[in-house]
C-alpha cells in the first residue's frame, strides 16, 4: 500500500533505517552510529550501546559520520567510523569507533580528541537494559574495586541511582543464557529512565556527583570500551526458535482488570487563550470535562490572563482548574493572596487549584544542592486560605522525576499531579513509541507513594512545553525528530493520534480522575495555528482521539490483552450504546489482528482484521 508520510509523520523527513548486524545468534540493529535492539536467540539483551555527547543544556549532538565501513559473514562483523561533533566557540571532538560483533561477544569501543578542548556534560557510553521482563528480575553488578554485589533492577522506579561505581552488571536473557555487559575507561552508574518515561535502565559514564559542564582537554585522548559477553549453557535440544519467528495475527483476548475511564482535560497558556476563545466551537464540540489553564505570575501573568481565562471558562459546560507556579520570592501568604485578589477583580474562579513552586520546575539532579524554597506545607495552607471552598492539588508542573524525587506531602491536598515527556533522552520514532511502555510502571510507583489519593496526568504531549533539565528546550525550525524540542513535527501527524491513544490505555489502570493530553490551540493544539504545515484552523489527527476519549469520559473499561504489545494495544470501553473494542496499532507496518476471543458482533470482523500503519479502529461487541 502507498503512505504518505506526512499523514502519518507530520512531515515527509524519513528515518534511515537501520542496518541489520548479525554473528551467528547474536543480532543488533545500527544506526546514526550506535547500536540498537541488541537481541541473542530472538530476545531483547540491551536495548541500545550508546556513544553520546552532551552540551551544557543536555541536548544531544548530532555527529558527523564519515569513513564509514561495514564488513559481515556468518558469524562476524565490523564496523568502523569517525564522527566529528561542533561544539560552542568553533570547538570540535572527533570519535575514532570499531565495532566488533561475534556469535557470544560484542566490543564497542572509542577514542575521542578534542584538538579545540572541548565542553560537554557528558561524554562517552549509555547502555540501556529494557524494561519487560527485567524489571524486578536479579542482577550481579561488578563495582569499580572490585567487590562483586547480588541485587536486583528496581521493580518500583528508584528515584536516585541503583547501582554507582559500575564496572560490570549481568542477568539472566532467558533460562541458562547470561548476559555480562563490561563498562571500561571511566566510572559508570546506573539511572532508572522510566523516571522520564523511558523504557529503559540507563548505565552512563562520568558520575552525576562530579561537576558538569567540564571541559575535555586539548590532545587528551578519552578511551573507552563496552563490551558484552553471552554465556549460553543450554544443550542444543533445548534451545528454543528465535522468539518472533512464528509471524501470524496478533491475538485480543480479555483480562482482568476494569475501572471507570478517567475525565479528559485540555492545557490553556495565556499566549493561547485568544485563539481558544476564538475556537469555542471547537471547543464545545470536543467537550472535555476538565479545562487547565496555566498562569506563571513570574512571567508577567496577571489580571489581563485571568480575565482571558474567565471568558474562556464562562464559554465551556465543563470543570477548570489553574495551575500556578508560585514565584516563591516572598512569603507564601502574600503571593498566593495576591493571586486570589487578581482571580476576583477577573471574575475567575475555577473548581481546583494545582499549585507548585516555580523553582521545582527545574530538576535537582543527583549531588545537587536542593534550591531555596518555602516548605510545601506552608505553601499549601496559605492556598487554601486564600482559595475557600476549591480543590487544592499538589505535585509537580513538571514530570514524573521531579515527583519521585522530591515527593510532596499529600496530608493537605485533595489530588497529586505531574507531567510526563516522551523526548528527554531520545527523539526518534521507535524510542518515542517504547515510552508506552514505561507509563504503568509510573502509575503504579505513584500509587504506591501516594496510595487511593485522586490522581493527575498532564499536560503530556509529544512537544516539550518546558525543559527541567536545561536553561530552554530546543527550537526546532526544520522540522526534525529533536530531543526536548518545543516543536515536533509528528503532532501533525496521525503519529501523535496513535501515541495519544495509547497512553490513555497504558494509564487506565492507575484510576486516574483526569489525564490531559494536549491544548485546543498553539503548537501542542488539537489545531493549527498560522504558519502551521497543515492549514490553519485544520484539525490534526489527534484531535480524533482527544474527541473520543472525551465522549467516554466515566465510562467503564475492561482489560484486553495483548499478545505483542509493543505493536498494538486495545481495550474494552462500555457505554449505554454498548461494548466496543478499540484497537490501536503502534507500528509502521500493517497488522494483521484477530479479536475473536472478544466476541465482535460481526462474526466476520472476528479473525484477520488488517491495521493500517499508525492506525485506530473501533469494534461493535456482541452483548
Amino acid at each position: 500500500m502507498t503512505i504518505d508520510l506526512f499523514q502519518l509523520y507530520g512531515t515527509h523527513i524519513v528515518e534511515t533505517p537501520p542496518v541489520r548486524l548479525r554473528a551467528g545468534k547474536l543480532v543488533a540493529d545500527f544506526a546514526n552510529g550506535n547500536l540498537r535492539t541488541i537481541r541473542y536467540n530472538g530476545t531483547e539483551v540491551l536495548r541500545a550501546i550508546s556513544y553520546l555527547v552532551r552540551d551544557r543544556d543536555w541536548g544531544t549532538y548530532s555527529p558527523q559520520i564519515d569513513n564509514l565501513t561495514i564488513e559481515q559473514n556468518e558469524d562476524r562483523f565490523e564496523v568502523t567510523y569517525r564522527a566529528c561533533c561542533s561544539g560552542a566557540n568553533e570547538t570540535t571532538l572527533v570519535i575514532d569507533v570499531r565495532i566488533v560483533g561475534s556469535p557470544d561477544r560484542l566490543d564497542f569501543e572509542a577514542e575521542a580528541v578534542a584538538k579545540t578542548g572541548f565542553e560537554t556534560n557528558r561524554c562517552g557510553f549509555c547502555i540501556l537494559h529494557p524494561i519487560v521482563g527485567v524489571a524486578g528480575a536479579p542482577a550481579t553488578v561488578e563495582h569499580v574495586k572490585g567487590a562483586v554485589v547480588a541485587t536486583r533492577f528496581p521493580d518500583l522506579i528508584e528515584p536516585w541511582q541503583p547501582f554507582k561505581d559500575m564496572r560490570a552488571i549481568t542477568h539472566d536473557v532467558m533460562p541458562d543464557v547470561k548476559a555480562e555487559c563490561r563498562m571500561e575507561g571511566d566510572i559508570f552508574e546506573m539511572e532508572d529512565q522510566r523516571n522520564w518515561s523511558d523504557a529503559s535502565y540507563k548505565t552512563y559514564v562520568r558520575p552525576l556527583a562530579l561537576p558538569w559542564p567540564y571541559q575535555i582537554a586539548a590532545n587528551q585522548p578519552v578511551r573507552q570500551k563496552t563490551s558484552l559477553i553471552i554465556t549460553d549453557s543450554r544443550s542444543p535440544l533445548r534451545e528454543h526458535p528465535s522468539a518472533g519467528a512464528s509471524g501470524g495475527a496478533i491475538n485480543l483476548e480479555p483480562g482482568a482488570r476494569s475501572g471507570t475511564m478517567p475525565a479528559i482535560g485540555l492545557i490553556i497558556a495565556p499566549e493561547d487563550a485568544d485563539a481558544t476563545l476564538s475556537a469555542k466551537s471547537v471547543l464545545s464540540e470536543i467537550a472535555p470535562q476538565e479545562l487547565l489553564f496555566h498562569l506563571d505570575p513570574g512571567a508577567g501573568h496577571g489580571v489581563d490572563v485571568l480575565k482571558r481565562f474567565a471568558a474562556i471558562a464562562a464559554a465551556h459546560c465543563g470543570r477548570s482548574t489553574l495551575e500556578i507556579a508560585l514565584a516563591c520570592k516572598r512569603s507564601p501568604s502574600i503571593e498566593v493572596g495576591e493571586i486570589a485578589n487578581q482571580m476576583q477583580l477577573a471574575k475567575f474562579k475555577p473548581d481546583a487549584i494545582m499549585i507548585s513552586p516555580a523553582i521545582d520546575r527545574q530538576s535537582t539532579p543527583p549531588g545537587s544542592k536542593w534550591p531555596d524554597c518555602p516548605p510545601l506545607e506552608e505553601i499549601y495552607a496559605a492556598a487554601h486560605l486564600a482559595f475557600p471552598g476549591i480543590r487544592i492539588g499538589g505535585g509537580m508542573l513538571s514530570y514524573f522525576t521531579e515527583l519521585n524525587r522530591k515527593r510532596v506531602p499529600d496530608g493537605q491536598l485533595d489530588f497529586v499531579s505531574h507531567c510526563t515527556n516522551p523526548i528527554v533522552h531520545a527523539a526518534d520514532d521507535l524510542s518515542v513509541m517504547q515510552t508506552l511502555e514505561a507509563l504503568p510502571f509510573i502509575t503504579r510507583s505513584v500509587r504506591a507513594i501516594y496510595d487511593a489519593k485522586p490522581y493527575r496526568i498532564g499536560p503530556s504531549t509529544i512537544a516539550m512545553r518546558q525543559n527541567p533539565y536545561g536553561s530552554r528546550t530546543m527550537d526546532n525550525p526544520s522540522g526534525g525528530r529533536v530531543p526536548m524540542a518545543n516543536r515536533d513535527p509528528r503532532h501533525n501527524g496521525r503519529f501523535a493520534e496513535v501515541f495519544a491513544l495509547a497512553y490513555a490505555i497504558r494509564v487506565l489502570d492507575a484510576d486516574l480522575e483526569c489525564l490531559t493530553l494536549s491544548a485546543l490551540t498553539g503548537p501542542f493544539g488539537l489545531i493549527a495555528g498560522p504558519a502551521e504545515p497543515i492549514e490553519e484552523g485544520g484539525r490534526r489527527p489527534l484531535f480524533n482521539t482527544v474527541r473520543a476519549l472525551a465522549a467516554l469520559a466515566g465510562a467503564s473499561w475492561q482489560e484486553c490483552v495483548s499478545s505483542s504489545p509493543s505493536e498494538v494495544l486495545a481495550f474494552v470501553a462500555g457505554d449505554a450504546t454498548g461494548e466496543k473494542l478499540c484497537i490501536v496499532n503502534l507500528t509502521s507496518e500493517e497488522k494483521a489482528v484477530d479479536c475473536g476471543a472478544c466476541k465482535p458482533a460481526s462474526k466476520n470482523s472476528g479473525t484477520n482484521l488488517l491495521l493500517a500503519p499508525l492506525a485506530s479502529l473501533v469494534v461493535r461487541l456482541a452483548d
